[in-house]
């Protein structure tokens, strides 16, 4: 792009975020003209939160049978919850059908009692679900703070069907339901009513061992049929923060944090049918596993969890997909143990879970001679154990202490004449760990240390990070400033290699300040990460050698106006330069806005973004940075999304976005016409409340990118042997499609069957080509090795699921998956060409169950007297 179009384009960009906000402004004046409402004009909008009520807690003595009736006359004899008050989609009034909440205990459990009134059984929405999805139904739900430190809480859900949920709060990971605890609870029908009786074990909680119990408490009830949810203690979302808004559980006296002892031992047997195994080895394998998890409350605030043995084989499949990127893939975290109860390891994101049990680390560079072939070479590290300890004081001090062990890994290496095997080290044993401090503080504040740390066996390198963060709010919780400082340290020689690593030592901090509460909310940023900062050991990295800062502003209205119940907008400049050397990266202007209609409910915003001429010093894979870079030319984005109503049988979500590039003359691959096109449709239909389908098509087109081609080239090809010193640049469009199936029949609000069917291919097919020189310069080559290429991923993942008894499941699972790679003259950009010979490739299949079954001390320790 040359300087007169830059210049016009960030004239152009500015003018649009003027005229912007200058629209926002006038719709918020012409709001403010309308005649208000009772209920918009309470103190629903402040920036404060609603007053704090209080509940008392009734003791008991005689039992309680769990059966949804509430028919014990002591539940008449605890004080009453009512008068909810609306939080979506309008909120401020209160309820018109009236909830009602008694609360009891005795020495080892807390007791719920609630009654939703509604007009008639219609109105009351009961969809099945499988466990810790509420899907299109009614709920209620408890939540509590028992430390009362308004940071972090627990989450208690039951639908009327029955299905329950469970969540952790807390700075880190938001509201988490990967977390699981055992509890039970019934629901029953009446009239024109529901009941719902909950019964939490103090075991499935932690607090202190003070004689009288003050504990944060807020309920919650979702009325589907009009997409209300209503909260006893008001909770305004215009003020910063969940759990700071409850109330207050008062009344519980005398009862002791009980020894929190459980063990679920598993039993697992696997076959598995590899027809792509190499020849000589057995392509149909058998294996039976066993190992357990254990839980002990090490005292009134701390817990100990350890998985012995673990087995991950029955988690859902990774979504594999080609990567053209210089950055690697990062695949979510499906794997209990690594999902549940680690919000504190989260803490400032420098850990990434799955590093732990990982590809091994020389998984690519096992060396096969001439006369040798690879015949066995593990994908993933087998882990020995794993154990977490975590909790928080009565100070607020938040503890947690991480430690896993894998074992070696070794890849089989065959003689083809001899038939002698030998084994090659690709993972030493290692030992990976994470220390975590994090003290609460008032007015929703946080000071937190973190540490990361894996040690490997023999010659090789060790990595340590230690990093500090900080939130400081002032007492009206309106401003804060947070902030993280990290370093990172690494010794040692690279796997298989006498030359010590080169980024020993590296750092990053970042600060910020802003508005947090309110209709309007803003904040600034600013950091650095250095050179060698490199915390991907356990966690991960997309680039360093960055120097950022942005600002950015939020203006929202949480109340319905015109057609709509609320409108939410942002607009965002960030800026960026290399650390070193220092130089130009990118400037990106974005902005959005998002609302729903008040009778159909349907959901739709759009964004646009400016992003002008850039510097792209990563794509060339060449370090260190800053000699090398691409030239990617200014480009406008605009996208947007519609969502309708999830109460409708028929319910679906479309998304899509165009990005539209100038051209660079300067640049020899940038000349042609450049653009990338998105679209994502996905319908979803409820055939009645116990079966679901679910189809998502996501399409994408990539038109004249261009990306670094020298990954591919081969020693051995003498098309590439004039190319393989030097960066090579290709221009090529992509076209990636992926079809994902789910189907989910729910038996009861404990047995579940679902499905899911993945198809993914993307097919690359390149122009021309261009050699890179230093300054982003580009020379036109004459390379003419064919680079086209079609990545194809399948698979399936069926799960029959039955919670038999609290904590216990049995599970049978059966996960197909097959891949193929086409190079050159075999790739197709014809879809259904992809999608028969993907499913005409020989597939690994793998049938397995699995049997958990949870023992608790406190149930089977003899009665006394």
């Amino acid at each position: 792009m040359n300087p007169f179009l830059s210049r016009l384009f960030v004239v152009t960009s500015y003018r649009f975020v003027f005229f912007f906000w200058l629209f926002l402004l006038l719709a918020g004046s012409a709001v403010a003209q309308q005649p208000a409402s009772p209920a918009a004009t309470s103190a629903t909008d402040a920036k404060v939160p609603a007053p704090k009520r209080q509940l008392q807690a009734v003791r008991i003595t005689e039992s309680i049978k769990l059966d949804g009736a509430l028919d014990e006359a002591v539940w008449q004899q605890a004080p009453l919850a009512t008068d909810f008050i609306q939080n979506r989609p309008n909120p401020g009034p209160h309820e018109k059908h009236p909830t009602e909440v008694r609360i009891l205990y005795d020495d080892a459990n807390l007791y719920i009692g609630a009654i939703m009134h509604d007009v008639s059984t219609d109105s009351i929405l009961r969809e099945l679900t499988p466990r810790d999805d509420a899907g299109n139904t009614d709920f209620f739900g408890i939540f509590l703070d028992t430390y009362q430190d308004k940071l972090n809480g627990y989450g208690f859900f039951v639908t009327t069907g029955g299905v329950q949920m469970d969540c952790r709060y807390s700075p880190a990971g938001g509201e988490d339901f990967a977390w699981n605890a055992v509890w039970d609870s019934r629901t029953a029908l009446k009239g024109t009513d529901w009941v719902a009786e909950m019964r939490i074990p103090y075991s499935a909680i932690r607090f202190s061992k003070n004689v009288e119990q003050l504990w944060g408490l807020n309920f919650m009830r979702q009325r589907k049929r009009d997409n209300q949810a209503f909260f006893w203690n008001e909770v305004r979302p215009a003020v910063d923060g969940f759990v700071n808004q409850w109330g207050t559980l008062q009344g519980i006296q005398g009862i002791k944090p009980p020894l929190r002892l459980s063990l679920t031992p598993y039993v697992s047997s696997y076959v598995n049918h590899n027809p792509l195994n190499a020849e000589g080895t057995r392509r149909t394998t058998t294996s039976f596993n066993g190992g357990a998890d254990i839980k002990w409350g090490i005292n009134e605030s701390f817990t100990l969890d350890a998985t012995l043995v673990p087995d991950f084989g029955q988690v859902q499949s990774d979504n594999q997909v080609l990567n053209l990127s210089p950055f690697e893939v990062q695949f979510n975290e499906n794997r209990q143990f690594f999902t549940e109860g680690t919000e504190l390891f989260n803490k400032g994101n420098l850990f990434y879970s799955r590093r732990v049990g990982a590809t091994p680390v020389g998984f690519y560079d096992v060396a096969v001679g001439d006369d040798e072939k690879l015949v066995r070479n593990p994908q993933e590290t087998r882990l020995l154990n794993a154990t977490k300890v975590s909790g928080r004081t009565s100070k607020g001090l938040g503890v947690g202490i991480f430690n896993a062990l894998s074992n070696d890994v070794y890849a089989t290496v065959r003689n083809t004449e001899t038939g002698q095997e030998r084994e090659v080290l690709t993972q030493p044993f290692s030992n990976y760990s994470i220390a975590v401090l994090d003290q609460s503080l008032k007015n929703n504040s946080y000071v937190s240390l973190i540490n990361t740390n894996v040690t490997r066996a023999g010659r090789t390198y060790d990595a340590n990070v230690t990093g500090g963060l900080f939130r400081f709010a002032n007492k009206k919780n309106s401003y804060a400033l947070d902030g993280q400082l990290v370093y990172s340290r690494r010794r040692g020689n690279g796997f298989n290699s006498e030359q010590q690593i080169d980024d020993q030592n590296g750092y990053k901090y970042k600060v910020g300040f802003g508005k947090i509460s309110g209709a309007f909310t803003w904040g600034v940023n600013h950091g650095i990460e250095s050179d060698h900062y490199n915390p991907n050991d356990l966690g991960i990295l997309f680039g360093n050698n960055n120097i950022s800062q942005d600002v950015y502003a939020n203006y929202n209205k949480y109340k319905p106006f015109w057609k709509v119940n609320n409108l939410y907008n942002w607009v965002n400049v960030s800026h960026s330069l290399l650390y070193r050397p220092t130089r130009y990266q990118n400037v990106n202007i974005s902005a959005g806005s998002q609302t729903t209609f008040t009778k159909s409910f349907l959901t739709t915003g759009f964004n646009v973004n400016f992003d002008p001429a850039k510097n792209d010093f990563y794509e060339p894979r060449t370090f260190p940075l800053g000699e090398y870079y691409v030239r990617v030319p200014g480009s406008v984005n605009l996208g947007g999304f519609l969502s309708s109503d999830y109460r409708k049988k028929l319910a679906w979500d479309v998304n899509g976005g165009i990005r539209k590039y100038a051209r660079d003359e300067r640049a020899e691959l940038n000349r042609s016409n450049r653009a990338g096109y998105g679209l994502s449709v996905s319908p979803r239909y409820r055939v009645n409340n116990k079966l679901n389908f679910r189809y998502s098509l996501d399409w994408n087109l990539s038109q004249n990118q261009i990306g670094y081609v020298n990954g591919g080239m081969r020693r051995d090809e003498p098309l590439d042997q004039e190319f393989l010193n030097q960066v090579i640049l290709g221009r090529r469009n992509v076209v990636t499609v992926s079809n994902v199936l789910q189907t989910a029949y729910t038996f009861s609000n404990r047995m579940s069957f679902t499905f899911r069917a993945r198809h993914y291919t993307s097919n690359v097919r390149y122009q021309d080509f261009a050699r890179l020189t230093p300054g982003g310069h580009e020379e036109l080559v004459d390379y003419r090795r064919n680079r086209n290429n079609t990545y194809n991923a399948f698979n399936i993942d069926a799960v029959y699921s039955w919670w038999f008894a609290p904590g216990s499941q049995v599970s049978i699972v059966w996960k197909n998956a097959g891949y193929t790679d086409l190079q050159a003259n075999e790739a197709t950009p014809l879809y259904f060409n992809n999608l028969s010979n993907t499913i005409n490739t020989p597939h690994n299949n793998s049938v397995s169950i699995k049997v958990l079954y949870y023992l608790d001390y406190l149930a089977l320790r003899p009665k006394r007297g």
